[in-house]
């Protein structure tokens, strides 16, 4: 059974679902571990109350990129982790961690990529005034969401559709989606 660490950022809406779904049965790993770069995130408290162990840190402790992933690299050592889930965690990954686990991170990102990559692509799909947009699964390489696709679903954008609306309806999508994905993969691939 794969052993994974989840990384984020805010309040853990992807990371609840994973725990939910592992808890329930119906995502094949261990949540060994969350990473989290903003220590008064919500999604820390979600961790607590689900008994997960917590590495939170502030970039601007560390002299630079390198050294705070180095940190990570050795948390990931010590819980066991042989495989990253990115959940809303809004940094890119360097080299350090590419390098260690190349292969083994993969993200979820609000958009059919490569169509609207980066920060707020629920706001960049209603600005653009498309009339669909959707949910990619992909591996992390060292590009801003550039990475290979794994699996994507549509999300159609309804006349009249807000953020908040459209937000919960990739929600919805991401939720199942990634369990459904990360089981695919743990499975076929031995991660």
């Amino acid at each position: 059974m794969r052993q994974i660490a989840i990384f984020a950022s805010g309040s853990g809406s992807n990371f609840q679902a994973l725990v939910d779904a592992v808890q329930g049965g119906t995502l094949k790993a261990n949540i060994r571990l969350l990473v989290c770069d903003q220590p008064g995130a919500f999604v820390i408290q979600r961790a607590q109350s689900a008994g997960i162990p917590v590495f939170a840190f502030r970039a601007k402790d560390y002299e630079d990129k390198q050294a705070f992933e180095r940190e990570i690299l050795h948390q990931l050592e010590l819980e066991g982790v042989d495989f990253i889930v990115l959940a809303g965690y809004m940094r890119l990954v360097g080299h350090t961690l590419l390098e260690s686990f190349g292969g083994r991170i993969v993200n979820i990102h609000p958009s059919l990529l490569p169509a609207f990559p980066g920060k707020d692509a629920i706001g960049q799909a209603l600005e653009a005034g498309v009339k669909i947009t959707g949910v990619t699964v992909h591996y992390v390489d060292a590009g801003m969401d550039t990475g290979e696709i794994i699996e994507q679903e549509i999300v159609r954008i309804s006349t009249g559709e807000t953020r908040d609306s459209l937000q919960e309806k990739i929600q919805h999508v991401e939720h199942y989606l990634y369990r459904t994905t990360l089981n695919h993969l743990f499975l076929t691939t031995g991660y």
